[in-house]
């Protein structure tokens, strides 16, 4: 018996096979993961300060974010299907060794600290008494195969780098870079047993193959008491990023005219010192602020402002090296209209 296809039968086919196809692509979990921009977020709820209030009227401080999770096939082989996107291996998110969900909870660990920095910063700014004292930079996490995987372990304490003091994040980075991938970095590391010398290998970062790190997560170690209680709820968002953020989201609910009538998003991880370091998704987060329709984007100085003039559309883009930058640059925008 010969069967006979119509045209018909054979486009219904073909769009049967497309639809099957298109669900397992869909459905089928890669091995890379997917940035993703997120919505711009007001920081006047999440705030509460004895003292303070939730301003009014025009305006207001936003924090920017990035949603992470893994891509599935079809993402992987088409990531430009989401605007403003990003395809990074896994390894660029979970460094080797350590979980996704460990990831997650040192991110949340991360935030809490963040805050309790930008609290520091603005009651600082703002002339209370706070005591604040960095006492160097903590480790949190060693990737199982990094150079340090042996030499460093959760909670030491790096104080020097090749025989320079380092108090912060960001000095320890800026003194790695003074190196080349390959190359050796030694490290004056506390301990609870006392202080000890850890010679480490470079390796290459996977996000820019120029750029030296030896495996490890760090934060801020410091001593902190604040005068007066502050809250702040992230709602679930990791990460260090929002410390500039919430810094002039403090300042502000404690009375202090920070945005000046306009809409501010703000990024940037911040030191005890007011330093504003620079942070990663810049392309997602400034698809936030643009969604978001604010005035003025504040971004760290250097490659993060590059990045995010480039994706800007517009915007205006307002490169920090410090908090008191960041106050001064809002204070000197033009009149609102």
């Amino acid at each position: 018996m010969l069967r006979v296809f119509t045209p018909v039968r054979v486009a219904l086919g073909l769009a049967a096979a497309a639809v099957i196809a298109f669900a397992v692509l869909w459905f089928t979990p890669s091995d890379q993961y997917l940035l993703l921009p997120d919505k711009a977020h007001p920081v006047a709820p999440l705030i509460s300060v004895k003292g303070g209030k939730e301003p009014t009227g025009p305006g207001g401080i936003y924090f920017v974010d990035v949603l992470v999770r893994k891509a599935n096939l079809l993402e992987s082989f088409f990531p430009g299907i989401h605007e403003g996107s990003s395809l990074l291996p896994a390894a660029a998110i979970n460094p080797p060794g350590v979980s996704e969900s460990a990831r997650i909870q040192e991110d949340q660990q991360e935030m809490q600290r963040s805050q309790q920095i930008a609290a520091a910063v603005a009651l600082t700014a703002l002339g209370y008494k706070v005591t604040a004292k960095p006492t160097g930079v903590l480790i949190e996490q060693v990737a199982g195969n990094a150079p340090a995987a042996g030499k460093l372990q959760p909670t030491d304490v790096v104080v020097a780098v090749d025989g320079k003091p380092v108090r912060t994040p960001a000095e320890l980075r800026a003194l790695i870079r003074l190196h080349k991938p390959g190359e050796t970095v030694r490290l004056s590391v506390r301990r609870a047993t006392g202080l000890r010398q850890v010679v480490v290998k470079t390796i290459a970062d996977p996000n820019d193959p120029s750029l030296p790190i030896i495996g490890v997560i760090v934060t801020q170690a410091a001593q902190i008491k604040l005068p007066v209680k502050v809250s702040i709820d992230a709602g679930g968002v990791g990460g260090p990023s929002a410390g500039l953020a919430f810094a002039l989201g403090l300042m502000q609910e404690l009375g202090r005219n920070v945005d000046h009538g306009y809409k501010v998003a703000a990024t940037g991880e911040i030191g005890l010192d007011g330093s504003v370091s620079a942070i990663g998704g810049v392309e997602q987060k400034t698809f936030d602020a643009r969604r978001a329709k604010v005035d003025v984007f504040l971004v760290p100085a250097g490659d993060n402002a590059k990045e995010a003039r480039r994706f800007a559309h517009g915007l205006r883009i307002v490169a920090v090296q410090s908090f008191a930058q960041a106050l001064h640059a809002l204070a000197t925008l033009s009149a609102k209209r």
